[in-house]
């Protein structure tokens, strides 16, 4: 079989590149990506090439890597190359070998395309490649996307060989005459890939000798349904979250009437960084009481009455704003301040929630705006003792979300307001004072 009509038929299929597109070819300098390179020259497409030396086969790692320089020399296209410590990077990141490697290599091609103006990234994985990446998915655990596969074209990178059988590869190689470099590390079982290439398929295909052809033959017709799971999810997503402030809220009335209700769960907190481990944990928010929450590595979701409520920890945690004298205007993430200090004493000394007059000679600058944390403690106006603010929270019957959300205004280590709550006893208005700063907290809509 020749592979070159086939080769430009799939890429037209698929809508992959086309002759104007400056491709960057990963080649290792094995069977399938010498292939591609012979295959894409061929076609007459515009490529350069990219090697990674990982140094994990001692000289045979740069064995490979004057092979493919030499390969990119013959064919006459340009030649990256780069060198990686990669166990050292591994055990750095606290990662297997196999995904520092393919994290460290996609990082590098994506900066090669981004530098000199290449389109594509281009690798060699093929049909027996995808069959592997799907019975490992299977047996890892994944939702219908990791069954399709590899995709043949899935952003900047692109697969012009998924069509392709493994045995094609090398008889393709054979007639054309195509030398290659072999990897030894290829029969190293301790590799996941390897164990599911050398050891799991093969033992499957002792009782169903096709297996390898039905994964791959499952992988185009589950691709269409994941089309059509894919456009499900997002009419889901448009009718059940909504977004206000920087928060998402999903309301659990409509969520509970939505079925399957943890699948559309999953889907839509994966985003956010939640597992499908923690799907049934978050399903369980619905009918719990409010306050109740689960935690991603990067947000919170919250059931708050009817709504769960999904915020970034970094928003929950936000920094510290410092005020200067002159910044009378300030936007933070709860809203805006302003104040103003004027010697004209009001008459009337009582404090809103969220306009408040105090004593201005009270204050120095610079004064702290933050979130509240565990520890705090004020004097509340009309009261002579000090009161911690996790106290004063449950006193005054705030919710979880809204404890999250209070921000205290303080000076030279003091709080002096509670926004939208209560001013500092100590600082209040009195009938000696004769400069007054006053205070007016617009809350985020």
């Amino acid at each position: 079989m020749n592979l070159a009509l086939p080769f430009q038929d799939y890429i037209k299929k698929h809508q992959l590149f086309n002759k104007k597109d400056k491709l960057l070819l990963t080649v290792s300098g094995g069977v399938d990506s010498v292939v591609l390179c012979a295959l894409c020259k061929n076609a007459g497409y515009d490529f350069a090439i990219a090697h990674c030396n990982f140094q994990l086969r001692g000289a045979d790692s740069n064995r490979d890597e004057n092979f493919v320089r030499q390969l990119a020399e013959n064919l006459g296209v340009k030649f990256f190359s780069k060198t990686f410590d990669t166990e050292n990077i591994a055990v750095q990141q606290k990662k297997g070998i196999e995904e520092t490697a393919r994290e460290i290599r996609y990082q590098w091609f994506h900066e090669l395309l981004e530098s000199n103006g290449f389109q594509y990234i281009l690798t060699a994985h093929h049909a027996d490649d995808n069959a592997e990446t799907i019975a490992m998915n299977f047996f890892r655990g994944t939702g219908i996307n990791g069954l399709r596969g590899m995709l043949a074209k899935n952003g900047k990178v692109v697969r012009p060989l998924l069509f392709a059988r493994k045995e094609a590869l090398l008889a393709e190689a054979k007639y054309n005459q195509l030398t290659y470099v072999s990897d030894y590390t290829n029969d190293d079982n301790r590799f996941t890939r390897n164990f599911f290439r050398n050891k799991v398929l093969p033992l499957i295909e002792t009782v169903y000798p096709a297996t390898s052809q039905n994964l791959i033959a499952n992988a185009e017709r589950l691709s269409e349904a994941a089309m059509l799971y894919k456009q499900s999810v997002e009419q889901h997503k448009k009718k059940l979250i909504e977004q206000k402030d920087k928060s998402f809220q999903i309301p659990v009335l409509k969520l509970k009437k939505s079925k399957p209700v943890e699948t559309i769960l999953f889907e839509l907190l994966k985003t956010f960084n939640f597992t499908a481990s923690q799907t049934a944990e978050v399903a369980a928010l619905l009918d719990s009481a409010t306050g109740k929450y689960v935690n991603s590595s990067t947000h919170r979701v919250l059931k708050n009455r009817n709504w769960l409520i999904i915020s970034s920890l970094q928003h929950i945690q936000s920094a510290t704003v410092v005020i200067d004298e002159n910044d009378c205007n300030i936007d933070f993430d709860a809203g805006k301040l302003s104040f103003k200090i004027s010697n004209d004493v009001p008459e009337n000394f009582s404090a809103s929630a969220f306009e408040v007059s105090m004593d201005a000679k009270e204050f120095k600058f610079p004064l702290l705006l933050r979130k509240w944390k565990t520890g705090d403690y004020f004097y509340p106006l009309g009261m002579k003792k000090k009161k911690k603010l996790s106290r004063f929270f449950i006193d005054n019957k705030l919710s979880k979300l809204q404890k999250e959300n209070a921000w205290v205004l303080e000076t030279n280590k003091r709080i002096v307001w509670v926004l939208g709550h209560r001013i500092d006893e100590r600082f209040k208005l009195t009938p000696t004072t004769t400069a007054v700063i006053q205070f007016k907290f617009l809350p985020a809509k």
